[in-house]
Order: structure tokens, then sequence, then C-alpha cells
């Protein structure tokens, strides 16, 4: 089962619908119960109050939620000057909420474990940076709640255990990780996030039988994948931009350099076949949320990219690097042994933290 603190779906009841899917569903961990269809978030009516029947208000308010994001936006196509107009899917999916009077529900995949690389991270639990990203994500949504009163929530889809055994991180730290990934949102008192993994979907079953589950039902084939590198702009950028990740977190190799870079080419499209996966499930469990993502994104398509944190990298994130405090009070995303030669270590709770300059 999830643990505690966790929101496991969108439907009507989390427990019920944990399960749920269109089609041929994922097999339920034995003893959890299966669902009915998917409802909308939060189950109870809103207040007819809140409700606008207005189409141009609640087209307003739509774009002034993009317009929120808009600044925080992690794109693909930087050089588009992009406004609320440029992003339909989501316009429609906002206008759904607020003619509804619903609050907006997001879904973000990510915060998955910390990069197996001592060189760049301070251990394997969440530090600075999640918290300050997790911070920053729950801000938004208060921001949201200001233009629009039923406010926002945001589910962090945490996706360690999708694809650990491709990026050689146990399990074991994987738990830990999310874990106190959960601990600290409720530590931080940032009640417009709640957190979603396997755990919420086949239990306790062995890692690698719920990754087994989830690959056969979800993922498409290596086949599949590789004609679309060919002639999808997209979908090659992530494929580089993971086997660069996976060139540079592998540890202990023995080979040769090129050695290693087949194989993390090869990992690279196991990788996407997983991260497809888990993105599908989440859309079947969770149909009518707005997808954020933590990858570049173009302007346009079903997810909209989130910086979270200022780094000079558009694909670093606070899981493969270490926060650096400015004396301006800036933060960046820096790899630890860069920060450490800028900056002095300071530990909270009696384990690293994050390097600040004096």
């Amino acid at each position: 089962m999830p643990p505690a603190g966790t929101l496991a779906t969108d439907s009507p009841s989390a427990s019920q619908s944990a399960s749920q899917s269109a089609g041929a569903p994922v097999a339920p961990a034995a003893g959890m119960p299966s669902a009915p269809a998917a409802g909308r978030a939060n189950a109870a009516p809103a207040p007819a109050e809140r409700a606008v029947t207005d189409p141009r208000e609640a087209a307003r308010i739509a774009a002034g939620i993009i317009d929120l994001l808009l600044p925080h936006r992690r794109a693909s196509d930087p050089e588009l000057p992009a406004t609320a107009a440029d992003f339909p899917l989501q316009l429609a999916q906002l206008a759904d909420f607020v003619t509804a009077g619903d609050p907006v529900s997001f879904t973000l995949p990510g915060f998955p474990c910390k990069s197996p690389n001592p060189a760049k991270v301070l251990g394997h639990l969440p530090d600075e940076g999640e918290r300050l990203s997790l911070s920053f994500l729950n801000g938004l949504c208060e921001a949201i709640g200001a233009l629009y009163p039923p406010g926002a929530q945001m589910l962090i889809c945490s996706d360690g255990h999708v694809f650990g055994d491709l990026i050689h991180v146990p399990d074991d730290h994987i738990d830990q990780y999310a874990d106190e990934l959960t601990a600290m949102i409720e530590r931080e008192g940032l009640t417009h996030l709640a957190t979603f993994d396997l755990r919420a979907v086949l239990g306790d079953l062995p890692h690698d039988e719920k990754r087994a589950r989830v690959h056969a039902r979800y993922a498409p084939s290596a086949e599949e994948l590789r004609a679309q590198v060919l002639v999808d702009e997209e979908t090659l950028r992530l494929y580089r931009g993971i086997t660069r990740f996976l060139t540079e977190d592998t540890v202990g190799f023995t080979g040769t350099r090129s050695a290693l870079q087949r194989e993390c080419r090869r990992r690279a499209y196991a990788v996407i076949q997983r991260s497809r996966a888990w993105g599908d499930l989440i859309a079947e469990h969770h149909p009518r949320s707005v997808r954020l993502s933590i990858h570049p994104q173009k302007a346009g398509v079903l997810k909209f990219g989130i910086r979270l944190l200022e780094a000079a990298d558009v694909w670093t994130t606070p899981w493969h690097s270490s926060v650096l405090h400015r004396p301006d009070g800036r933060c960046e995303l820096l790899r630890s042994e860069d920060a450490a030669k800028v900056g002095r270590l300071v530990e909270r709770d009696g384990r690293p933290s994050h390097y600040e300059t004096c």
C-alpha cells in the first residue's frame, strides 16, 4: 500500500482506484481491490458558486494559470516567445477544471532517486535541492489559488523503481529517498503536494516483478523507439540527454570509454521505454490531470516542461546535482565537486544538505 501521506489516484476513492486502468490493467498486488473508472480529482463536488459558467471567464482564468507557469517553463524551443495561446491542450484541460469549479490537478513524474555518482550529489537522500524544488512547486499551487480560489494540487510521481535497475541505484536507496521525500513534504507543510509511486499500484510485490508488469503492459517496443529516434527530433534529444546522464552516472565501469558509451546507449532506450510506460500508467490512473515534465518540452505538446531551480544546463535536476547558495540569495544547481570548490558544506539534521558561499 502507499506510504502515509501519499495520494493514490484522481478517482473518488484513492484506495479503490489504485489498481484501476482502462483495458487490460496492471494486475494489482494480492489483496488490493480493483476499482471503477477514475473520476474527478477530490471527488466531493465543488460548491456551485465556485463553478465558472461563462466560457470567456473560464478561458481567461485558464490563460492566467498558464501565465503563472510560463516564467518557469523548461523549453526545448526557447527561441519561441511563448504565450498562453501556444498551449491549447493545457488551456482546454484547465478550462474544464474551472467550469466545474474543481481544484486543478497536476501530475509531475520525477524525483526518482539521487544519482549514484558521488561527484554530482551529496548522498542518496533528498537534500536542499529537493526541499527548494518542492517548496517552489507548492508555491506555484498557492499562486494559482490566489487567481482561482479552488486552487491546485500537484501529485509528485516518484519513478525511481521504474528504472532503478537500469541506472544502477539499489532499490532500498530508492525506497529511502521516496520515504524521505514524503516526510519532507509533511515536515515543510507543503499542503498542495502529495506523492505517488509503484507502491500505490502494486503494493509490496518484489521490485523486479513490478518493473516487469509495468514494462509488459505499457512500454513501447525498442524497435518503435529506434524508429522514432531516426525521425523525431524530440525523441532524439531525449535519447542523447539520457545517454549522457547514464555515461556520467556510471561508477566503477572497468571497460573502455567506447564500451561504456555503447552500454549506455543500450540502456538509454530501455530507460525511455520505462519512462514512457510510467507516463502512460500515470495518465491511466489520473486521466484528468494536467501533465508536467522535468524534461524540456516544445510548446503545444501534451506535457508542459517545468524548471525547478536555476541551472546552467537545461537538463540538470536536483537529484543530479547539489545546491549552492550565493551571497545575493540566489540558488544554483551544480555538480557537488564543482560547488565544493567555491562554497562550504552545510549540514542539516546531521546530513550534508548544500553548499554556500561566504
